[in-house]
């Protein structure tokens, strides 16, 4: 075999594979819309956002994050990788509540906050702060609930429990299958 002879052979192996290789790289139309779908495509990213929502001119809350993703789509939602606080205040704008947590996430469809890792509920008016590791904000309902273990600290006491359901305002809430409760002596008599 011959030096032409070799490389005639070389081009149409090369053309061969070429050809292959052309036509087993080629995808859907279906496979491109999915890679490209707009809920998989993060559309807004803020730094140190502060997010305030009122009615009649009164602040109702007052949400502050150091990171927001917003995703557009079929089902929006909003990220808070690096967490969040959010404010809630009563008819004369004054804070009477807090919840904060290390990593948020918000869909807008079905009004659904869920806040994961430390998470931290307070009420100023009762004084009381309740401790999780997840807990969900039905901002429709304008309730918050968890299944993961709680602790509740108020001035007079510690409880502990498995789960609970309260309001967001967290005045009034129940607290599901409770472990111990810890009465506190009052250190000022």
């Amino acid at each position: 075999m011959g030096a032409k002879e070799f490389s005639k052979i070389f081009k149409i192996i090369t053309a061969g594979l070429l050809v292959v290789m052309l036509f087993s790289c080629t995808n859907s139309i279906t496979d491109v819309k999915e890679v490209t779908q707009a809920d998989t495509l993060e559309s807004v990213s803020a730094k140190n956002i502060v997010f305030i929502r009122s009615d009649s001119g009164n602040v109702k809350i007052r949400l502050t994050a150091p990171v927001m993703k917003r995703f557009e789509g079929k089902n929006m939602y909003t990220e808070f990788p690096d967490g969040f606080e959010a404010f809630f205040y009563d008819s004369i704008d004054k804070p009477t509540s807090r919840i904060r947590a290390d990593y948020g996430i918000s869909y807008d469809n079905t009004k659904l906050m869920i806040a994961r890792n430390d998470v931290e509920v307070e009420n100023f008016n009762t004084l009381e702060k309740m401790n999780t590791e997840s807990l969900y904000w039905n901002q429709k309902k304008k309730t918050i609930f968890t299944s993961a273990f709680v602790k509740i600290t108020s001035p007079d006491k510690v409880i502990f429990g498995d789960s609970l359901t309260a309001s967001e305002s967290f005045d009034r809430r129940t607290i599901h299958n409770i472990r111990a409760t810890i009465e506190l002596e009052d250190e000022g008599i």
